[in-house]
């Protein structure tokens, strides 16, 4: 079924439970029945004890350093290596809050679990000695917590315990009913990756504190409340209420001391509840989100969702799951990313290790931006708030790191992000600058902005929060351009993410004069910044220096063979099959390759993803990318090959990415994101109508999905033919409209529908 998930037993692990959040609490469920485990985590959490200095006294000579090795020397390895002098400190890592413990006895039977993405809520059915009983939890947004209830088709069948254990070193608190833990998150934390004897350290009076509350309503039958936890005997049904609160109050300041403040604050909001309408607000909320957009493909399949999967892994064909697929990550973006909260890191909201693999921070070279590639397409607008709040934050904290490192004016973000606003290479002298020394990370994370205002068309958005973000990251790469030899300004230093390139002597490196990756971000940067001054009616000599600056940036180029460089000389890579394909990002998620407007630049592109891909074997988040790229380049057959491999080797039975021991949440969302560039594509002056619709997906529709220029489509197919297409449009414009059978050009006013092909 296409929204809803479902399996005839528990998770047998934390990957397979079943994921809740209101983008601020997070849960994953396992569906246990004797003892079961409700996963907790509180997206401001995170280890550390408030913002970090960035003690680099030398930047602006190690900069002179790395440019004069680049220019005047032609010594890549040694600007490489110079570069290590301008790292930071290491990013804190994303933690884990607590669990949710709760015990009964007995076997079940006839066992069904299930995540109905359409409420939000996960249920678990079963019968024991006769007696069938039902289990639901969800996190709601508009009251704040997380609610879990039980009920049994039997008057006083249920007897059950709870308690809470922290991840944390914690101390019980009970009051008035109401049975809660306090305690605090690691003040110091060595990364995952890195060798410490001592690797989590807790200090007293230090970290960041957090307080999670319990509170047990029943309906008949007794409720006991000490500091063992709650007794539940003889119980009708049972509704129990869990609400967290952080001693987090903003990036730039340290953490409160009394974590009971927390737990105050926590137990305020088990206070506010109307339990009488807490369902009901919760699936209002939910769904005022959620049926914005749906997609069908094929016959909807009852399987549950872990056999389905394994029947794709045999070579099936299950369109259907493509579409649940597509449900999940939306899903998602709402249960980790709403006004108000921080945005949606590496797992989301979920993760259940102190050390969590990569910290689970922001890693903004191409991850943090997969997160909210569906927001805007999908419906989702709200949902993108968090991560203008991030850039906001990575701007004034990037803005010092400008000055310290480059003497720069304007706002630098390098790859990684913590809750802190870390903006700078981090490592402290020993990671590898092919990731660390990112410097234009902040650059494309501001294309976003510019993207959700091309949406939704909003002026204010755009002159208040965005304009000051892109002028901001325009002034800083101004600065940063130098003069070559020939007169082409230089960005100096630069990468292509995470990707060597090999010397003539067999040594590796990563700096370079300005790399495609880079020259694409400046591109658009500056383009972005002429059409916001546009929009707005301004005149400054900021656009006026980028316009001239753009003119002078070095040429794309091209290898022998016709492929795009990936770096200014046409060195031999390190992996010819590198996961990330930054030099095609104008492809996508930029727009200036395109088939039709650029068709040099198209295939070569192509040609650069066909050696990129031949005999690869994908990640997660790599797989994602690729569907878009392919759908650019109006290949539905490789991209639904994507697909298919994808929910075949690279997803646990939940739908959720998972390679090995390793989740990254942004291939769930980068899926979502991409799988709709077959059905639709806004990114031109030509709005395309299944521009790439693969083959195996004879017969569908969608509703909702969204077109640049503030438009909203509703499509349908049948035997692979265009039946139906309705455009709504929220401001007046007129748009060009290209369907399978031919171009048409339309001129709406705001408000109004209208259609484009009727159903016969």
């Amino acid at each position: 079924m296409s929204h809803e998930l479902w399996f005839r037993q528990p998770a047998p692990d934390w990957f397979e439970a079943l994921p809740v959040g209101n983008g601020h609490l997070g849960a994953k469920v396992f569906g246990r029945v004797g003892e079961e485990r409700i996963a907790l985590n509180l997206d401001d959490v995170w280890s550390g004890d408030g913002p970090r200095e960035l003690e680099v006294t030398d930047g602006p000579a190690v900069l002179a350093d790395v440019r004069r090795l680049l220019l005047a020397d032609g010594d890549r390895l040694a600007a490489t290596e110079r570069t290590r002098a301008l790292q930071g400190p290491l990013v804190e890592s994303y933690q884990p809050l607590a669990d949710l413990l709760i015990s009964s006895a007995g076997e079940p039977q006839e066992y069904r679990r299930s995540l109905d993405l359409r409420t939000g809520i996960v249920a678990v059915e079963y019968t024991r000695d006769g007696v069938r009983f039902r289990r639901e939890t969800y996190v709601s947004a508009p009251d704040q917590v997380m609610a879990w209830t039980i009920s049994a088709d039997q008057p006083g069948a249920i007897d059950l315990d709870l308690r809470l254990a922290g991840a944390h070193p914690v101390r019980v608190e009970v009051a008035d009913g109401t049975y809660g833990v306090v305690g605090h998150a690691p003040s110091d934390l060595t990364i995952e990756y890195r060798q410490s004897p001592d690797p989590i350290r807790y200090e007293e009076g230090r970290g960041i504190g957090f307080g999670v509350a319990l509170r047990a309503v029943n309906d008949g039958g007794s409720v006991s409340v000490t500091e063992a936890g709650v007794a539940v005997r003889g119980a009708n049904s049972l509704t129990v209420l869990v609400s967290a609160a952080s001693t987090f109050e903003g990036w730039s300041v340290p953490p409160g001391r009394d974590p009971r403040v927390a737990l105050r604050e926590a137990t305020a909001l088990l206070d506010a509840v109307a339990l009488e309408k807490l369902r009901e607000r919760h699936l209002e909320d939910h769904l005022r989100l959620y049926e914005r957009a749906e997609l069908h493909l094929g016959e909807v399949v009852e399987l549950p969702t872990d056999e389905r999967i394994k029947a794709v892994a045999a070579g099936g064909n299950d369109p259907d799951l493509v579409a649940l697929t597509f449900h999940f990550g939306r899903y998602l973006l709402m249960a980790s990313s709403r006004p108000g909260t921080q945005a949606a890191n590496l797992q989301g909201i979920w993760n259940q290790d102190r050390r969590p693999m990569w910290a689970s921070d922001w890693t903004n070279n191409i991850n943090t931006q997969m997160n909210y590639w569906p927001a805007d397409l999908t419906g989702l607008g709200e949902c993108f708030d968090p991560l203008t709040d991030l850039l906001e934050g990575l701007a004034e904290s990037g803005a010092e790191t400008a000055r310290i490192l480059y003497d720069a004016p304007g706002w630098v973000s390098h790859h990684n992000a913590d809750i802190w606003r870390a903006t700078w290479p981090v490592g402290e002298g020993g990671d590898d600058p092919v990731w660390s020394m990112c410097a234009t990370c902040g650059v494309w994370l501001t294309a976003h902005l510019m993207e959700h205002y091309r949406f939704g068309l909003d002026v204010a958005f755009l002159r208040d929060r965005a304009y000051p973000l892109i002028a901001g990251a325009a002034d800083f790469v101004l600065s940063m351009l130098v003069e070559d030899g020939d007169g082409t300004l230089q960005f100096i230093p630069s990468t292509a993410p995470e990707h060597h390139f090999i010397l003539p002597t067999g040594e590796k490196a990563s700096v370079d004069l300005t790399s495609t990756y880079d020259i694409w971000l400046i591109r658009e940067l500056f383009a972005n910044l002429a059409e916001a001054e546009g929009v707005l009616g301004m005149t400054s000599d900021l656009a006026a220096r980028a316009a001239a600056a753009r003119e002078r940036l070095p040429k794309i180029g091209a290898t022998p063979d016709g492929r795009l460089l990936e770096w200014p000389t046409d060195w031999q890579p390190s992996e010819p099959q590198h996961r990330h394909q930054s030099h095609l990002y104008s492809l996508y998620p930029g727009a200036e390759i395109d088939p039709t407007r650029t068709p040099d630049w198209a295939a070569a592109a192509r040609a650069s993803l066909e050696l990129r891909t031949a005999g690869a074997t994908n990640g997660g988040w790599t797989a994602a990318w690729l569907v878009a790229l392919w759908a650019r380049l109006f290949e539905p057959e490789k991209a639904s090959a994507v697909i298919q491999d994808y929910l075949s080797r690279l997803v646990s039975d939940n739908l959720l990415h998972r390679d090995g021991d390793i989740f990254q949440i942004d291939a769930n969302f980068g899926m979502t994101g991409c799988i709709p560039e077959l059905l639709l594509q806004s990114h031109t002056d030509v709005i395309r109508v299944l521009p790439a619709l693969p083959a195996d997906w004879p017969d569908g529709s969608f509703h909702g999905l969204r077109a640049r220029g503030g438009l909203t489509f509703d499509v349908s197919w049948r035997d692979g033919v265009l039946t139906a297409a309705t455009v709504r449009a929220t401001q007046a414009g007129t748009h060009r409209i290209a369907l399978p059978d031919g171009e048409l050009t339309v001129e709406l006013t705001a408000g109004q529908q209208l259609d484009l092909v009727r159903d016969a």
